[in-house]
């Protein structure tokens, strides 16, 4: 029996970016193509085999300590990003404010995947979730510099909706317009009772 099982729920890639340099700035810039490699995508600064530590392992490591990167791309959902900016009170949200890496029309309740699910182009390019990413303040600052007065409500708006990070398991290219298949793992949820 398959440890993977493809389940019916497919996305199309509407959305593609890259953070050339998160020093400057969270926002990323669209892309119709991302040629992901082992080392996550080109030319993208969440990239590499490794990555330093931060806040999000802090219970685990100490802050900068070099660790495997399973961050190497930050994918959402459309949906979700549209739910977003409705709770908010504005019409949209740009992708690029997320820094996004990957936005996914058509899964549904795309944040709550389970970990370790794949995301698989056509093409065979395959992504594996690690977990659900975490509304912060950068993407509320970035907010917050285009429309004035709502980076504040992103947080609350975007808890339970924030998309996923992910790890490049088979190298290829993805493209908008892309269809992906969700693959899940076969376990049964944790029941924290032995």
């Amino acid at each position: 029996m398959p440890s993977l099982i493809p389940t019916d729920h497919f996305g199309t890639i509407t959305w593609l970016g890259r953070v050339a340099d998160r020093d400057a700035a969270l926002s990323s810039a669209p892309l119709t193509e991302i040629r992901a490699t082992f080392a996550g995508p080109d030319g993208e600064a969440h990239g590499g085999l490794t990555r330093p530590a931060c806040s999000r392992v802090a219970a685990q490591y100490p802050r900068d300590t070099e660790i495997r990167n399973v961050r190497q791309f930050s994918v959402l959902s459309r949906e979700e990003i549209d739910a977003i900016a409705r709770e908010m009170g504005l019409e949209d949200l740009d992708p690029s404010l997320f820094g996004a890496t990957m936005v996914i029309d058509g899964i549904p309740d795309f944040t709550h995947v389970p970990p370790s699910s794949r995301l698989q182009a056509d093409s065979g390019a395959t992504l594996v979730v690690d977990m659900e990413n975490q509304p912060c303040t950068l993407v509320s600052r970035e907010i917050e510099g285009t429309h004035k007065g709502f980076g504040k409500l992103f947080k609350p708006a975007a808890e339970g909706r924030r998309g996923v990070t992910a790890w490049v398991e088979r190298e290829g290219v993805f493209r908008l317009g892309d269809r992906v298949r969700l693959h899940v793992p076969g376990q049964r949820q944790w029941s924290q009772r032995g």
